[in-house]
C-alpha cells in the first residue's frame, strides 16, 4: 500500500514539475514573441525575459546611466522596459531632429500607469490630444492675462523676495536650510497667479504642500515608478513608495479642492480675480461644446500642474545657485560688484536691469546648465512612425529626450563639466545666447513656464546677490552630488547668508 501511495506522489510531483516547466517556457516564449525588436529599429542593451533592462539602468541616477549607454549605442538607441519599448534621444542634433523638425509625431505623451492614476490623462503636463491643446491654449492666455512674462508681474516677486529675505535674515548669518524658504517663496508667486492670494510662511498647510511636492517627485523619477509603470496590475496591490505618491496627489487636490469651493463662493463673472477664477468662467461658456474638456476635475489637475511646473524646478535652480556660489566665492564676488555698479544698494533690481548684468545673467544660466533641473525632460510619445538617423521609430512607441546629452555634451561646451560662466560671454564680455542650451526642453512641448522661471530666477538671484553674501558654515565643504528624481536636487545643506 505505501508503495502504491509513493508512486503515486511521485507522479504528482512529476506532474507539477511538468506543468510548471510548461508554465515558464510558455511565458518565456510568449514575452520573446510579443517584445521581438521591430525591423529598423534602434540598437539597444540585451533585455531580460519580462523585466526588459529595468535593472540596466541605475536608477539612482538614471541620467548619466542613459548617456554612457549613448557612448555605446549612439546616440538614437532603445531600452525595453518590462513590456514597453522606448528609444532615448541623446545630442543637440538628435533632439532638434526629433522634437522640433518632427515636432508633429512627438507632442503627444506616453499613457503612463503612474500618472494615469494619479491624473487620469487630465491636465497640461501629461495630456496629449485635443485635451492638451485646450488647456494649455488656455492656460498660457490667462496666465499671459495676469502678467505671466511680463513687466506687471515684477512687483510681486520682489515683494515676495522682500519675505524671504526677512526669513533669512532672522537668522542672522547663522547656518540655515534654504529648501522650505526658497520653496515657499516660489510657490506664492504661483499662488498669487493662481489663488489670487499668497500664504503665509507658518502656514501649516502650506509647508505640508512644499514637502509633499519634493517627496512625490523623487518618487516620481525612481525604481519604484518605473516597475508601477512596466507591471501596473501587480503594483497597485503591492505597498510601497509608489502608493506614498498616489496618497501624496489625493491629498494636494484635495487641498486645490478647498481652494476651489472657496472660490466658488465668491465668483462673480465680472470680476474674475486669478486663473481659477477665469477657468470657472470658461467652464460656463464651453458648456454644450461638442469638443470641450473644461471641466472641475481639468481644473483641479491642471492648478496641480502648474504648482509642479511653476514652483519646484525654480526653487530647486535656486538651492544649487546658492551652492555654487558658496563654492566659488570669486564668482559671487564678481557678480556683486557688476550688480554694485549697476544697481548699487538704492533700488530693487527690475528686469530691464538684464541686458546691462551680462556676467550675472551668465552665471544664471551657467547654474541652469550645472545644475541640470529636468535631466531627462518628460517623455514623449509618436503618433505615428517617423525617421530618426536611418532607423525607423514605430507609432506608439515612448521616446527620452535626454536632456542631460546636450548640457553636458563636449562638442557643444568649452568645459562641460566645469562651472564656467564663461560659456556664455563672448570676448567683450556680453551675454551670448547658446542653441544648445535647453534646459526647458524644445519644440511643441516647450515648458510652459520658461518666461515665468527666467524672470523669477533672475529677479530673486539678483535679489539675493544684492543683499547677501552666501557661504558654508566653518569647516563645511559644499557637496555638489544631486538627488535623482523628475527633477535633479542637491541633498539637503545648510548655508550661511550674511547681509551685505
Amino acid at each position: 500500500m505505501d508503495s502504491i501511495f509513493s508512486l503515486i506522489g511521485s507522479y504528482v510531483a512529476w506532474d507539477f514539475k511538468s506543468l510548471l516547466l510548461f508554465t515558464t517556457v510558455f511565458i518565456l516564449t510568449a514575452d520573446y514573441i510579443k517584445n521581438r525588436r521591430p525591423a529598423n529599429f534602434p540598437p539597444g542593451p540585451r533585455e531580460l525575459p519580462l523585466v526588459g533592462n529595468i535593472f540596466t539602468v541605475d536608477h539612482n541616477r538614471t541620467h548619466e546611466s542613459l548617456t554612457q549607454l549613448a557612448g555605446k549605442y549612439g546616440d538614437v538607441y532603445s531600452l525595453r522596459m518590462g513590456q514597453t519599448r522606448m528609444v532615448v534621444l541623446n545630442g543637440f542634433e538628435v533632439l532638434k531632429e526629433a522634437l522640433v523638425n518632427q515636432g508633429d509625431s512627438l507632442v503627444d505623451r506616453p499613457d503612463l500607469p503612474l500618472q494615469q492614476d494619479a491624473a487620469h490623462g487630465l491636465g497640461i503636463i501629461f495630456s496629449s490630444g485635443n485635451l492638451w491643446k485646450q488647456q494649455r491654449r488656455f492656460a498660457l492666455s490667462t496666465l499671459r492675462y495676469f502678467g505671466f512674462g511680463k513687466k506687471s508681474l515684477e512687483p510681486v516677486i520682489l515683494d515676495e523676495f522682500t519675505h524671504c529675505a526677512k526669513d533669512i535674515s532672522s537668522y542672522k548669518g547663522k547656518p540655515f536650510d534654504p529648501h522650505l524658504i526658497i520653496n515657499k517663496a516660489v510657490s506664492n508667486i504661483i499662488c498669487s497667479l493662481v489663488f489670487g492670494h499668497r500664504f503665509k510662511y507658518v502656514d501649516e498647510k502650506f509647508m505640508k504642500l512644499m514637502k509633499w511636492f519634493d517627496k512625490a517627485l523623487q518618487i516620481e523619477g525612481s525604481i519604484w515608478a518605473q516597475l508601477y509603470n512596466s507591471f501596473p496590475l501587480l503594483m497597485r496591490r503591492l505597498p510601497g513608495p509608489h502608493q506614498t505618491f498616489l496618497h501624496i496627489w489625493e491629498d494636494t487636490k484635495d487641498f486645490i479642492r478647498v481652494e476651489l469651493k472657496e472660490h466658488k463662493q465668491k465668483w462673480d463673472p465680472s470680476d474674475l480675480r486669478d486663473f481659477i477664477d477665469r477657468y470657472l468662467n470658461e467652464i460656463q461658456m464651453s458648456k454644450g461644446q461638442a469638443d470641450n474638456t473644461f471641466d472641475e476635475e481639468n481644473l483641479v489637475i491642471c492648478v496641480l500642474d502648474l504648482f509642479v511646473a511653476g514652483s519646484e524646478t525654480t526653487s530647486t535652480t535656486l538651492r544649487w545657485a546658492f551652492l555654487y556660489m558658496a563654492k566659488y566665492p570669486e564668482i559671487q564676488a564678481n557678480v556683486q560688484a557688476e550688480i554694485d555698479r549697476l544697481i548699487g544698494q538704492s533700488r530693487q533690481p527690475c528686469m530691464e536691469d538684464r541686458a546691462n548684468l551680462p556676467y550675472t545673467d551668465a552665471v544664471i544660466h551657467e547654474v541652469q546648465r550645472m545644475g541640470n533641473i529636468v535631466p531627462l525632460s518628460l517623455p514623449h510619445v509618436t503618433s505615428r512612425d517617423i525617421q530618426l538617423r536611418g532607423y525607423t521609430v514605430p507609432e506608439g512607441v515612448t521616446v527620452i529626450p535626454n536632456l542631460t546629452s546636450v548640457l553636458f555634451d563636449k562638442n557643444e561646451w568649452e568645459t562641460p563639466v566645469t562651472f564656467n560662466p564663461g560659456h556664455f560671454l563672448n570676448a567683450e564680455g556680453k551675454f551670448v545666447k547658446r542653441a544648445a542650451f535647453i534646459p526647458f526642453s524644445a519644440g511643441k512641448r516647450l515648458c510652459l513656464g520658461e518666461n515665468l522661471a527666467r524672470m523669477e530666477l533672475f529677479l530673486f538671484f539678483t535679489s539675493f546677490m544684492q543683499r547677501f553674501t552666501f557661504s558654508m558654515p566653518a569647516g563645511v565643504k559644499p557637496v555638489m552630488d544631486y538627488r535623482f528624481g523628475v527633477t535633479l536636487a542637491p541633498h539637503r545643506y545648510e548655508i550661511c547668508a550674511i547681509s551685505r
